[in-house]
This record gives C-alpha cells, sequence and structure tokens, in this order.
C-alpha cells in the first residue's frame, strides 16, 4: 500500500480534507489500487522550523 508523506505549512482542516481527498484519488488511480489503501502523512512546519539558505522562514 503506497504511503504518501507530504512536510509543508500548517493547513486548515478543510483544506487538509481537500489535499488529502485529491491526492488519494490521484495514487488510486496511478497505482490501479483501490483508494482505501493508499496512506497520506501531513506534517506541519511552522515558520521557526524550517530554514532556507541558513535563515528561518520566520526571520524572512
Amino acid at each position: 500500500m503506497p504511503i504518501i508523506t507530504l512536510d509543508g505549512p500548517p493547513l486548515s482542516l478543510d483544506k487538509k480534507r481537500l489535499l488529502t481527498n485529491e491526492l488519494t484519488s490521484l495514487a488510486a488511480r496511478a497505482y490501479d489500487l483501490p483508494e482505501s489503501t493508499i496512506i497520506i502523512m501531513l506534517r506541519e512546519n511552522t515558520p521557526d522550523q524550517v530554514a532556507v539558505g541558513g535563515i528561518l522562514i520566520a526571520d524572512r
């Protein structure tokens, strides 16, 4: 069963529902598997936990 892990900024519950629904549908079609076999793990990172080029996003 495929596992999709997505790291990104925090999302509202409604946007999480939309995102996971769309990703599940796409992955199920790509793998030719039932949607019930697709696992999605969302990891939310706040701007003080992510740096680009040595600078925290919170400090940009």
